[in-house]
């Protein structure tokens, strides 16, 4: 049967659409909608089913007790929420995964999560105190973390005869549960046996079973106390291995948090970030641990870690340290950690790394011999991998470079994996660490638990679920580790034809499909450009997690079998804003709007009278205006017109923005001087030329200013921007080849190009070298290339005195391609106090917004954070907004007008 995906709108309904699949015998799975990890067991259904999700409505955070230090929470709650309500009362929840700004409680419970702080706090299953849960046959309960067995077992009902089957199976199995169950805090594969021994912690036996022996409609949590004070103490070794010989002397300091990351990983992180994390503290070394200690105070703190550092040095361990008190600097150091996850997934050359081994666990003085057995097998198998972890807790996170394409590679995996469990075992550790087991290491539960501890799953999954509907498959059944990968589409061996040319990716579009491994950053609702359609809608298909595996089903053939002419790929990718947000959010820079570009392309390809009406109007927006050029006044009438509006594709509720009565270009011809120095070409694209001439002039007052001779290019020029982001890539291409030839002249004399316009100065920096590859005026363009802001940051001129405060909000281009740290520096040089828009897409988004079909999204955007914000603003304030679609949306949500930059400073020349 086919996946049906249900969204209960509370728990009532949440309880009664587990119970009406599974009561029909169709195979059901509650996910909470943020990661999937273990080959995606939790949130897909192999074979079909009904996937429940939860994330949308049964989201609310019920009650916090500061006095209990509990909360009730639904299971959609995403962890981050959860912490900031429990903040303001100096509490917390102990597990925080790095993926707690989408992970939900429900999630966290199935899989029992940990993170970083679990080595002082525990895991999720450590901090249940009840779980409110429905099981397959509709029998509505609550479980207890404590619970009196004779009180539970004398239960009246379905409720009673459980407790009663539990008791009779561990009264049965005591012996083996003890000797192989609870061994230490990271054992997460299979069922928490021993949870059911001596508290009878039903809840916390749930906590790790990933969805089959119950579906969670509530949860009870304990929160723990925030320490007064942290300090974070960075230790540098020359490798892993050694710093992982250490973690028992720092384990008697009771750290909070005890994490690891390597040079493979911190040497791909971005430039500014690397040269922050050496300035906030990052010692020398190859391999660090990043080791927080807390007191009453920062004093007590702070004494703690020397305390530690001392009984290092004693030790005889080489480690280097730095002791880091300021917040600011801790953040810049954790952020080398929790960017680890996406880097992890392709080497430095490009090549990709996955997990299927990712996540196994070892009693933590034991770990140096697991690092060095694996670096044996890994060297044995010719494979390498990247890798952090939570050493205090014997962890290792690990993305290794299997080749999942070949049955000769698909042979090496499945024996690296077996005999990396192997040696897993040998030292008495876990095959999963926290993700749990899943599809990608169910198989290996043999290993671990034996035949008999196997049979002992089985018998509890036939307690729990006789039917076997929930999540089936899972832990008690477990398929073969190599059985569901799908990597063998007909893309994998004839490639395909594209116009983008996907450098990273080793020229191959169905590489870049296979970027998203799931991580699922896209489905964070605040803190990020990505993903704006998401923030509004809540959909999985209109997350990038969902439009990149939905174009990956394209390529594998199996489920979506049109190819390049399919409607289902077509219309998931038609709410994506082309804000190119994913590019630089996605830890793994994911850029659905390249790929939404090219599919587009392809979709139309021969077939123009199929293509939207917004395309040929807002597409050819470049062309359309030249002309308007000649009569703009008679232009304005008929383009602001219904019947044009109607015709063009356009949303009524717009306003068309007028064309100017002349343009840039033409009063730049007309001026009677010009000044001296070095020579610089500003851009003249089409909305400044044609939209906002204002702009464009008050850019040469300012460059002329700075000392720089001005000049135009000698022909009508454009970034091609307007037909990329329609997918008509084959007239984008000649647009842009045309305007590379009449820029030849100045990029071979190593002439500044300027742009005012943020995506089309990205256009030139990011899309021209992947459309024109192999054209080396467009690689000399990507590097000539720069905004306004950063040719006078790196010029000896001083900017006039402006003052004042200013909202600002980056174009998202400029967030994802070009960066801010040029603006902001000319900001402060110019004495504006600039505060800057929380992250996110203004909502227009070039031809989007305008676009019929598009405009309850593209207002719902724009009212999720910025133009509520705007409108807060005193009129004191100045709205700073450099990019064309910024300013339209933000005139026409709001009372205030937007400025570019270049007119402020103009604004405080000298006359």
């Amino acid at each position: 049967m086919p996946e049906l995906v249900v969204v209960p709108a509370d728990v009532e309904d949440l309880a009664a659409a587990v119970t009406l699949a599974a009561g029909a015998g169709a195979p059901v799975v509650v996910r909470g909608g943020g990661t999937s990890m273990a080959g995606n067991a939790i949130g897909s259904v192999a074979g079909g089913g009904v996937v429940v999700d939860t994330s949308r409505y049964v989201n609310q955070i019920l009650d916090i007790d500061p006095t209990t230090r509990t909360a009730v929470v639904e299971p959609g709650v995403v962890l981050t929420d959860l912490l900031a309500a429990a903040k303001p009362h100096g509490l917390a929840f102990g597990a925080d995964p790095s993926s707690a700004s989408r992970a939900t409680l429900g999630g966290m419970i199935a899989n029992n999560a940990c993170g970083a702080h679990s080595v002082a706090w525990g895991t999720t299953a450590d901090n249940l105190r009840a779980l409110d849960v429905v099981l397959s046959d509709g029998t509505r309960l609550t479980l207890d973390a404590t619970a009196d067995r004779a009180e539970a077992a004398a239960r009246p009902g379905r409720e009673g005869e459980l407790h009663r089957a539990l008791q009779a199976f561990t009264d049965r199995n005591e012996l083996l549960i003890r000797r192989r169950f609870g061994q230490f805090t990271r054992q997460i594969s299979g069922y928490a046996l021993h949870r059911l021994l001596d508290d009878y912690n039903v809840a916390g036996l749930l906590s790790g079973s990933e969805g089959t022996l119950a579906a969670t409609l509530r949860a009870t949590v304990r929160l723990v106390e925030l320490p007064k004070a942290k300090v974070l103490c960075v230790l540098g070794f020359s490798d892993s291995i050694t710093s992982a010989d250490c973690v028992p002397v720092v384990l008697r300091h009771a750290p909070l948090t005890m994490e690891s990351i390597n040079h493979e990983l911190v040497d791909r992180l971005p430039t500014e970030v690397r040269d922050a994390a050496v300035h906030a503290g990052l010692p020398a070394g190859k391999a660090w641990l990043l080791v927080e200690l807390g007191g009453e105070d920062e004093p007590s703190a702070a004494a703690a870690a020397r305390a530690m550092l001392e009984e290092l040095r004693d030790s005889g361990s080489p480690a280097t340290a730095s002791l880091v008190t300021d917040p600011k600097a801790q953040a810049v150091l954790w952020r080398c950690r929790t960017d680890a996850a996406g880097l992890a997934t392709r080497r430095a050359d490009g090549a990709e790394a996955w997990g299927g081994w990712e996540d196994a666990a070892v009693p933590p003085e034991r770990l140096g011999a697991y690092l060095r057995g694996l670096d044996v097998l890994l060297n044995q198998h010719g494979l390498s991998g990247a890798s952090y972890g939570h050493f205090g807790e014997g962890c290792m996170h690990m993305r290794i470079d299997f080749d999942l394409l070949s049955p000769r590679g698909l042979t090496t995996y499945r024996e690296f994996v077996e005999q990396a469990a192997d040696l897993v075992v040998e030292l008495g550790g876990s095959v999963s660490g926290e993700h749990g087991d899943g599809r990608a290491r169910g198989e290996l539960l043999g290993k671990m638990y034996g035949a008999d501890g196997l049979a002992l799953f089985r018998e509890l999954k036939r307690i729990w679920d006789p039917a076997d509907v929930l999540n089936p498959g899972m832990i008690a059944e477990p398929p073969p580790l190599d059985l569901a990968i799908r990597h063998d589409g007909p893309a994998k061996d004839r490639g395909l034809l594209t116009i983008f040319d996907y450098p990273g990716d080793d020229h191959d579009f169905a590489q870049a499909q296979r970027r998203c491994v799931g991580i699922g950053k896209c489905r964070q609702t605040s803190g990020s450009v990505m993903c704006p359609s998401y923030q509004v809608t809540r959909e999985e298909l209109h997350s990038t997690r969902g439009r990149a595996h939905l174009l990956w089903e394209m390529l594998q053939g199996d489920v979506v079998t049109d190819g390049w002419r399919s409607t289902e790929v077509r219309d998931g990718l038609d709410l994506c804003l082309s804000c190119k947000g994913c590019l630089s959010d996605c830890p793994v820079n994911v850029d659905i709007a390249t790929y939404k570009a090219e599919f587009t392309h392809h979709h139309y390809a021969r077939r123009p009278w199929a293509r939207p009406l917004s395309h040929w109007s807002m597409g050819w927006l470049p062309l359309w205006s030249r002309f308007a050029a000649h009569a703009p006044r008679l232009a304005n009438r008929f383009a602001g017109s219904r019947l044009t509006k109607r015709l063009g594709g356009i949303a009524a509720e717009r306003d068309v923005p007028p064309f100017a009565t002349e343009t840039f270009t033409r009063w730049f011809e007309r001026r009677s001087t010009s000044a001296a120095g070095q020579r610089v070409v500003l851009w003249p694209d089409t909305f400044t030329n044609y939209l906002a001439p204002e702009i464009g002039r008050a850019a040469v007052a300012v460059l002329e200013s700075a000392g720089y001779e001005v000049v135009l290019p000698s022909k009508p020029v454009c970034c091609g921007l307007t037909w990329i982001s329609t997918g008509q890539l084959t007239k984008a291409r000649r647009v842009v080849s045309r305007s590379l030839d009449t820029l030849a002249p100045h990029l071979d004399a190593g002439t500044p190009i300027i742009g005012l316009e943020p995506s089309c100065t990205a256009a030139f920096r990011h899309d021209a070298p992947a459309l024109l590859a192999g054209n080396p005026l467009a690689a000399s363009a990507a590097t000539q290339i720069r905004t306004f802001s950063e040719l006078l940051v790196d010029s000896a001129w001083q900017p006039p005195h402006v003052g004042g405060e200013a909202f600002v909000q980056p174009h998202c281009h400029q967030h994802a391609v070009l960066g801010f740290d040029a603006d902001r520096k000319l900001m402060a040089a110019a004495g504006i106090e600039a505060g800057l828009a929380p992250p996110g897409c203004c909502g227009l988004a070039g031809n989007f917004g305008f676009e019929r079909d598009h405009y309850d999204v593209s207002k719902a955007v724009g009212e999720r954070v910025l133009l509520p914000a705007v409108r807060s603003l005193p009129q004191s304030t100045t709205v700073l907004a450099d990019g064309f679609s910024c300013r339209t949306q933000i005139a026409q949500g709001t009372p205030r007008r937007a400025r570019h930059l270049a007119e402020l400073l103009a604004d405080a020349l000298p006359r």
